[in-house]
């Protein structure tokens, strides 16, 4: 029992910080890049937020309510993450990512939804089939937050170093980033509709 219970929230953890899965960090990167230590309500509030919309996805095709078609998440997560990315170029430096909760919260949970059928198929590989799906899947989501938590943390830090100690100006700082994170999602989308 408590050794499923480690195993699956290491998967969580895993999943999340796995190279392997580095669209994910992405995702992370271009959410947290606005923002400073002094936001951490805000930043905790959407990663959690993430985090649900993982976890419900995961839980509807687990108990087969939706089904998935591979091909078009596959398109749909890097697309996610381009969007979040031209949002902090265009807003770079404006005060559009303010106290209130709004619509990158909604967007967040959303593109949190899309990021949990990326990951159905692993999923149903990490869990037996005598344990409890829902209790695996709380599981692996507790994993999952504190590995986005990780990252989120690192951006944070890095954030402050180079905006603190370096002198970056938080608008370069948040488009210099974010044009990078475009840079690495382009050719993936574009991989992907040569492949369609």
């Amino acid at each position: 029992m408590i050794d499923n219970v480690l195993s699956n929230f290491q998967d969580g953890v895993f999943h999340v910080l796995h190279l392997n899965a580095y669209d994910h960090i992405l995702f992370l990167i271009v959410l947290v890049i606005a923002y400073l230590f002094n936001d951490w309500k805000r930043v905790l509030l959407l990663v959690t937020v993430f985090t649900i919309g993982h976890c419900i996805s995961l839980a509807l095709t687990t108990y087969d309510i939706i089904r998935v078609n591979v091909k078009l998440v596959e398109f749909l997560i890097p697309l996610t993450i381009l969007v979040v990315a031209l949002f902090n170029v265009f807003t770079a430096g404006k005060k559009s990512h303010g106290t209130k909760v709004g619509l990158l919260f909604f967007a967040t949970l959303f593109f949190g939804l899309i990021h949990g059928l990326g990951f159905v198929g692993a999923f149903e590989q990490m869990i037996s089939s005598s344990e409890s799906k829902l209790l695996a899947l709380l599981e692996i989501g507790l994993g999952i937050e504190v590995g986005q938590l990780i990252v989120a943390f690192v951006v944070l830090f890095l954030s402050f170093l180079c905006q603190t100690i370096f002198r970056f100006s938080k608008r370069d700082w948040v488009m210099v980033i974010s044009a990078i994170v475009v840079g690495f999602i382009l050719p993936m989308l574009i991989h992907h509709e040569l492949l369609s």
